[in-house]
Parts: structure tokens; C-alpha cells; sequence
């Protein structure tokens, strides 16, 4: 679920409804009916994987929102397709209410073909079992780059990343030729610099130094070097959205900070966190990743402006 600001209603809701139906809640955060109506509209989103985007709208904050679509009582759900609104309803509406209007409008569920998907296979199966059938790939095919990029990507989430290091060093040649292999590269070099500045800030909690970097970022915005060191640091941890965020405050600033390191560390966490593809049936659109989508046109609004 994303919240929206009159900044970012063209971005996040008109412009992405005309690939994926966004669902916009309108709603006041002392509203019991809302309060009721938010959790299972977040549930929904989860089970209905990719097949609406939930945008909030606090009714009380952006007023000419609410007024531009005539809301006249909360919680009032509209929903758009193609940047115009196609239908809604107002109050807090049961589950299997809310089904049946999403049923009405979204596309069809995506059906998988007769084959059985890799995502679908390594989710009923051990980390350890996944790393070995990658393992087995690249040695039946040391050339796919695809099983490469899985195989080191799996050990850095496990946290095994000395490992992922002699996974990527047949390929870390390919860095600058190979997009995903050089963001990769940036995710493991952000995880060098976490314990490297670790190691300078001995008997120093990693709190206390996400701390100290806030504190120089709230005394100077344009401390660039401390927003990219605290962006690193959120790689390292996994806090994907976070970092970006971050990326995105420095893009917003100087959109060629440090030879565009910026720009290209972001795209980088896009390539880490994308899901791999689903195969579908013929005619079929593979689902979309709700972060992954909105946070490409938040920067593409971001570098574009």
C-alpha cells in the first residue's frame, strides 16, 4: 500500500493505473469504519498478488483530492483503470463483498502452464536444496548468467557473502557489461563498507551509527557522502525500501551526484529485489510487483522532473 499526496497523485495513481488497477482508499485515520476496512484491504492486495496496486488517500490531509473525486463520506474506496475511475463504494464492506467488486473489474488470476515454474519449485524447498540445484546448473552450464545471478544473490540473502564472492568472481569481469552482475557488485560492496565502517566505530552499536549519520544528515541535507553511507548500510541489512528512499533524497538534489552513483545504485536494488519472472499461459501477463512498480516510477518521476 502507498500513501498519496497531491505530489504524487498523477505518478502513483493516474499514471500507474493504465498498466495495473489501482484501488484508492480514501479514508481519516479517528475513522473506526476505516480502521476496520484498511487491514483487509491490505490482506486483499497480498492474495490478490500484483493484480491492483492499494493507494491511501487521508481524506482530511489532502481535501483536494477527496473534493476532485466528490467523496462525500469515509471510508469511500474508487477504484481506476486507465486514469479514470471505473466504480467504488463507501463504508466498510465485508470480505467477501470486497472480492466480489475486485472480481468484477480486475483481470483474471494469471494460470500457470502445465510446467511446473522455478519460483513455484524452489518455494516448496529448502535454502540449501535451492543453492544445489544452482549449483548443479551452472556446472552443467557455467555460461548462465541467469543461474549466476540467482546462485550469488540466494548466498547474500542466506548472509553467506564470502561465499557469494568466489560464486561472482567467474563473472565479476562482466560488471560493466552485465547490468545485474554490476548491481551484484554494488550490493556486495555495500556490504564491505557496513563492516568497514563497523570496524572504524569499534564498541559502536550499528543503531548509534545510524544515529550519527542522521544527525549529520538533519544538520545538512546535501551531506551526500553520509546519505550514501546510510543508504549501504540499509543494503547491507536488507531494508531495501529504506535505502531507496534515501537514494531517492539525493536524486531529488543533485540527480548526478558522484557520477550518477545515485541513480545506479537504485536501479541496482531493483534488479536485487524484482521477483523472477512467472511462467504464464499464452496470451497471459506475468504479474507485477507492486514495490518494484511503484518505486521505477518514483524514480522515473524523480529524474525526469
Amino acid at each position: 500500500m502507498i500513501d498519496i499526496t497531491r505530489a504524487t497523485f498523477d505518478t502513483d495513481i493516474v499514471q500507474a493505473s493504465m498498466t495495473t488497477p489501482v484501488l484508492v482508499d480514501f479514508w481519516h485515520p479517528k475513522s473506526e469504519q476505516c480502521l476496520l476496512l484498511v487491514p483487509l484491504l491490505e490482506k486483499l492486495e497480498t492474495v490478490y498478488a500484483g493484480r491492483f496496486i492499494l493507494a491511501k488517500v487521508d481524506a482530511s490531509q489532502e481535501q483536494e483530492i477527496a473534493q476532485a473525486f466528490g467523496v462525500q463520506s469515509i471510508p469511500t474506496c474508487i477504484l481506476m483503470v486507465g486514469g479514470k475511475p471505473v466504480d467504488g463504494f463507501q463504508g466498510a464492506v465485508p470480505e467477501d463483498k470486497l472480492k466480489e467488486f475486485l472480481d468484477k473489474h480486475l483481470p483474471p488470476a494469471l494460470e500457470l502452464e502445465a510446467e511446473e515454474p522455478e519460483t513455484a519449485e524452489f518455494a516448496e524447498i529448502t535454502p540449501e536444496m535451492a543453492l544445489n540445484k544452482l549449483v548443479d546448473k551452472l556446472k552443467a552450464a557455467p555460461e548462465d548468467e541467469t543461474a549466476r545471478f540467482d546462485l550469488v544473490k540466494l548466498l547474500m540473502i542466506l548472509g553467506r557473502d564470502d561465499d557469494a564472492k568466489i560464486a561472482f568472481a567467474p563473472v565479476i569481469a562482466k560488471t560493466s557489461v552485465v547490468r545485474k552482475f554490476d548491481s551484484l557488485k554494488r550490493w556486495m560492496d555495500a556490504s564491505d563498507a557496513m563492516h568497514s565502517i563497523a570496524a572504524q566505530a569499534a564498541n559502536t552499536t550499528t543503531n548509534a551509527i545510524f544515529d550519527t549519520l542522521n544527525a549529520k544528515i538533519t544538520e545538512n541535507k546535501r551531506d551526500f557522502e553520509s546519505r550514501f553511507r546510510k543508504t549501504q548500510l540499509l543494503m547491507a541489512q536488507q531494508r531495501w525500501t529504506e535505502a531507496m528512499d534515501e537514494l531517492l533524497e539525493i536524486l531529488m538534489r543533485d540527480k548526478t551526484w558522484n557520477e550518477d552513483q545515485a541513480r545506479k545504485t537504485y536501479i541496482a536494488i531493483l534488479d536485487i529485489i524484482e521477483p523472477a519472472p512467472v511462467k504464464v499461459a499464452d496470451g497471459q501477463i506475468p504479474p507485477v510487483d507492486a514495490t518494484v512498480a511503484t518505486y521505477r516510477r518514483r524514480l522515473s518521476s524523480v529524474v525526469l522532473s
